[in-house]
């Protein structure tokens, strides 16, 4: 029996999907890239009804809609079965294992999760790229945006560059070898709403100018492998200087990963966790604890996650167990 008939017979699969880090300093909503932990399971079973029905969501404390018409796992995934033309319907576990509203992607993920595995269910008839814009119109529900900066690399992993989104035009980077990342998520939120509001709606043209050449010099620095150029290229002067004033003790906590030796330090998404890209896990986990105490001395507990850069994306995972990493 091949693997296309293989998956075509399950009637349940658990997949997982990884939180992510966008923007990434200097690519203000057109980088991201997925990270190894933490992230989302979401379980599907397939039922001869055509209807999508979410039969529990674990782990939300009540916060998220267990309305299918609302929740990203069960959007994403009815865009994918109405493209194929609804052969099936789908009962929905969502398991968040990872902070809501932390600018980590928890929508992005639990949305790229539901839609792969429904993707397995029906046989895997499309590739992982053509699953984003399933996960698009999810973002455009939690969000009120079809942007791709948390979901293209959490479904096709690694670091991802939005270069156009009309046409839809993503291109995978390359990932240093050995590259790590330390994020710190203080348990604080920041409404994704409130962080877009305080942006300046226009830009000097000598910042623009600094943002364009930070970011095309980080693409550099992936591409050549250049940790020290990867570093000076992490520098955010569009979303930072003022997303910043919002994250409790912020400036302190960055100063902190770099002098604990950080090659860069930014918000993830629109925050309030802050990543620190590093050269090994041994440096990322003397940078996450520097992270943290600086958190803690601006009065914030916060959840230290070190992590490679996940370059595989989605998997699927045993659904008896949980799905955890």
């Amino acid at each position: 029996m091949n693997r296309r008939e293989t998956e075509a017979d399950k009637q349940t699969v658990a997949v997982f999907a990884p939180a992510t880090v966008a923007n990434v300093a200097s690519g203000f909503d057109v980088l991201g890239f997925a990270l190894e932990r933490p992230g989302d399971t979401v379980v599907l079973r397939r039922i001869p009804e055509k209807r999508i029905d979410i039969l529990a969501v674990e782990g939300d404390d009540g916060q998220l809609p267990r309305d299918p018409d609302r929740n990203t796992a069960s959007v994403a995934a009815r865009c994918f079965l109405q493209a194929i033309g609804f052969p099936f319907g789908l009962e929905i576990t969502v398991r968040k294992q990872m902070p809501m509203s932390s600018g980590l992607g928890s929508s992005a993920a639990s949305s790229v999760a539901a839609v792969y595995a429904a993707n397995v269910l029906a046989g895997s008839p499309f590739t992982s790229g053509q699953l984003l814009p399933f996960t698009m119109e999810a973002e455009e529900v939690a969000c009120g945006s079809a942007h791709a900066d948390n979901v293209a690399p959490a479904l096709l992993g690694g670091f991802v560059l939005i270069r156009s989104y009309d046409p839809l035009d993503v291109v995978q980077l390359p990932v240093p070898a050995g590259l790590a990342v330390a994020t710190v998520h203080p348990h604080t939120e920041i409404k994704t709403e409130d962080a877009r509001r305080i942006l300046k709606k226009e830009l000097r043209l000598s910042d623009a100018v600094r943002q364009w050449g930070n970011l095309a010099a980080l693409v550099a620095a992936l591409y050549q492998g250049d940790l020290d150029l990867l570093g000076r290229s992490l520098q955010d002067v569009v979303a930072e200087p003022r997303r910043g004033l919002l994250i409790p003790g912020f400036a302190k906590v960055k100063q902190a990963a770099l002098e604990a030796g950080a090659l860069g330090c930014s918000i993830s998404g629109s925050g309030p966790s802050v990543f620190s890209l590093c050269r090994s896990m041994e440096a990322a986990r003397a940078v996450g604890a520097a992270m943290q105490g600086a958190f803690t001395q601006a009065g914030l507990e916060s959840d230290v996650y070190l992590s490679g850069i996940n370059e595989s994306g989605p998997v699927v995972v045993d659904s008896e167990k949980g799905g955890e990493r």
